[in-house]
């Protein structure tokens, strides 16, 4: 039986992958909390272990995974010490605030040999594979605009815990968090980038920015407008797609395409009615490659691009300009 340690509960997230983990069939061990009294009370929750002492939890012998739901700034310092300790890593996004110290933690993976998956669901989605699986083909010809948009209203319904919006702690705001989803996104379907602007600002009194959209040019000229947002109600999700060949709109489950090759056939739009299969949700995907060696479809390489995103959507709003990515 894989036996996994919770590191921290900072993270909305964190009650749901311990329930994930022991709906697996794994076994929760012990908990770490950078905020002691925190982790005391959930462990006990847990019916497991408390350690206050990270480096002391790592060093169990009855450890043999981590599930990161740490602040995003404690990322590098806690990832960096369990794969020191031999410990496969599932982290929650993003992978850390910077470039560099998602170098460092990717040093520290590749070292020890272990497993690393970050959580990416959209990623495991049928919609979202049928997309990459037209781009790939040429179906859509040459794309010029991919628009993602994932929103709630976290802040304006003020359902969010007041520590998510500790810029020093969560590394940003609404684009640090949700945007993530549309960011990574965005990349897995439109390769490396070239250049983004940012349009940032806040409708509550929170200290940073629960409105945002980004533009993004990707080195094959497709642009991408990610959109996301902590004060939009009942928000629907927008996954749209347009190419000299063709387009492509979702909306849910649902994905309608034109395209030139169905030209003859039919004038307009078509209804997918074969999308593929799911993708394993990422923690079970993550807990399937320790126990069993299954394949990891986004790990270091796809964190490290998702911060670059990040960290230069960061830069182009606090120096309002378009930056350039190296």
């Amino acid at each position: 039986m894989l036996n996994v340690a919770m590191l921290s509960k900072w993270h909305v997230h964190a009650d749901g992958y311990a329930r994930q983990v022991r709906d697996y069939g794994a076994k929760i061990t012990a908990v770490w909390d950078e905020q002691p009294a925190r982790g005391q009370e959930w462990a006990a929750a847990l019916g497991v272990d408390a350690e206050a002492d990270l480096g002391k939890l790592l060093a169990r012998p009855d450890v043999d995974a981590v599930v990161v739901d740490a602040p995003t700034s404690l990322h590098r310092e806690v990832m960096v010490a369990a794969a020191r300790a031999g410990k496969h890593i599932f982290t929650e996004k993003a992978m850390a605030p910077t470039v560099k110290e998602c170098q460092e933690i990717a040093a520290a993976v590749r070292q020890a040999g272990v497993k690393f998956l970050i959580s990416m669901p959209q990623r495991t989605a049928p919609v979202t594979l049928f997309a990459k699986r037209l781009i790939d083909e040429g179906v859509l010809g040459q794309i010029s605009l991919l628009r993602l948009r994932n929103g709630h209203n976290g802040s304006s319904g003020n359902w969010l815990p007041a520590y998510w919006y500790d810029e020093a702690t969560a590394g940003g705001g609404a684009m640090m968090d949700l945007g993530c989803h549309p960011m990574y996104t965005a990349s897995y379907l439109l390769g490396k980038p070239a250049r983004i602007s940012s349009i940032y600002n806040t409708l509550t009194d929170k200290p940073v920015e629960d409105n945002a959209v980004n533009v993004i040019e990707f080195r094959n000229k497709a642009v991408a407008i990610i959109e996301t947002s902590f004060v939009s109600f009942n928000t629907p999700g927008a996954f749209e797609i347009y190419g000299t060949d063709g387009t492509f709109i979702a909306n849910g489950n649902e994905v309608k395409v034109a395209c030139k090759r169905l030209n003859g056939l039919c004038n307009g739009f078509v209804t997918a009615n074969q999308l593929p299969p799911a993708l394993p949700a990422p923690l079970t995907m993550f807990l399937d490659a320790c126990t069993k060696d299954t394949p990891i479809h986004f790990g270091l390489e796809d964190g490290i691009a998702l911060t670059e995103l990040l960290e230069n959507a960061y830069l182009a709003h606090r120096r309002n300009t378009v930056v350039e990515i190296a």
